[in-house]
């Protein structure tokens, strides 16, 4: 329940695996569906929730959280079987065993969920600035990394819209 909604959540707001372990529960707001985020040089953002993520970060709190806590007290969203925080290297770990299990054979790191996130919304259409936003980005220019296209997807774009395809 809980590594479901970790990935959920990854893939969701495009946060760096550092972002995400370091996520305290009252930076969520599942009621609006949307998440404060505390990034590289301590800059703050706000990023929208999916509600696959929503439903699955509301499951962990709910059946699953209040268990890896015991009698802990953590602000922590997110917490490894001793109610303490978990490791970047535990996430690492997690993300390769379900990729494993899911019959992916390409190295796989949590990485991958942050360059999924931006691709796949670029792809289906969102603007590179909105992007930049989510991701954290202060420079547009590492946003445009993520606007490689496929060549499979150049063919099917100029086999719509050329008039001579």
């Amino acid at each position: 329940i809980r590594d479901k909604a970790m990935i959920e959540t990854l893939y969701a707001t495009g946060m760096r695996a550092s972002e995400l372990v370091g996520l305290k529960t009252d930076n969520v707001n599942l009621d609006v569906g949307f998440l404060r985020c505390i990034g590289k040089g301590n800059k703050e953002r706000i990023i929208p929730l999916g509600s696959k993520a929503i439903t699955s970060i509301k499951r962990y709190l709910e059946l699953s959280r209040p268990h890896l806590a015991k009698k802990k007290v953590s602000d922590l969203l997110f917490l490894n079987r001793f109610g303490a925080k978990i490791s970047r290297q535990s996430l690492w770990k997690l993300i390769k065993r379900y990729a494993k299990e899911a019959g992916i054979k390409k190295p796989i790191r949590p990485h991958i969920l942050r360059h999924s996130f931006a691709t796949h919304l670029l792809e289906r259409g969102a603007d590179l600035r909105s992007v930049q936003e989510m991701l954290g980005h202060s420079n547009i220019s590492t946003t445009q990394l993520y606007t490689h296209i496929n060549k499979d997807r150049l063919k099917s774009i100029h086999r719509q819209f050329h008039p001579r395809p």
